[in-house]
């Protein structure tokens, strides 16, 4: 396999606190654009305890619709023996830190309605990063 090729990228923004969304989608398209791979993967990972990745629609009311599902998944004002964020670890539990997706003619392959986006469960602002590691052929 010598057109096999492994790139990784680590890309860190800041998000405005609980249950915010970030949209990687673009930048996850960009770093496949400059490695130069036609054809393989890209795994996209959060090395978070409270930050997760999911795939959905970037729609103003189904992300609130989001909120309103973890909250009463893992209720803020729950009652939990971890002091101040046990919600947050308790919805990050729930959901994957991680997404891989195929990469077909250089291209991200996301669904019509799909984007990928980072979810904040963490009831402060905090600085993120994810790693965004491309593998496939030139």
């Amino acid at each position: 396999m010598p057109n096999f090729k492994v790139i990784n990228k680590t890309y860190k923004f800041a998000t405005r606190g609980e249950i915010d969304f970030i949209d990687l989608s673009d930048k996850v398209q960009e770093e496949v654009s400059s490695s130069g791979i036609k054809n393989g993967i890209v795994h996209v990972f959060a090395p978070h305890a409270t930050g997760i990745l999911v795939l959905t629609e970037n729609d103003y009311a189904l992300l609130n619709d989001i909120k309103v599902f973890l909250d009463k998944l893992a209720p803020k004002q729950g009652i939990y023996e971890h002091p101040s964020n046990a919600h947050s670890h308790l919805r990050s539990m729930l959901l994957p830190p991680d997404k891989t997706l195929p990469i077909i003619d250089g291209r991200v392959e996301f669904g019509t309605w799909q984007s990928l986006l980072f979810v904040e469960t963490d009831v402060y602002p905090r600085e993120r990063t994810v790693i965004i590691q491309v593998m496939g052929e030139q």
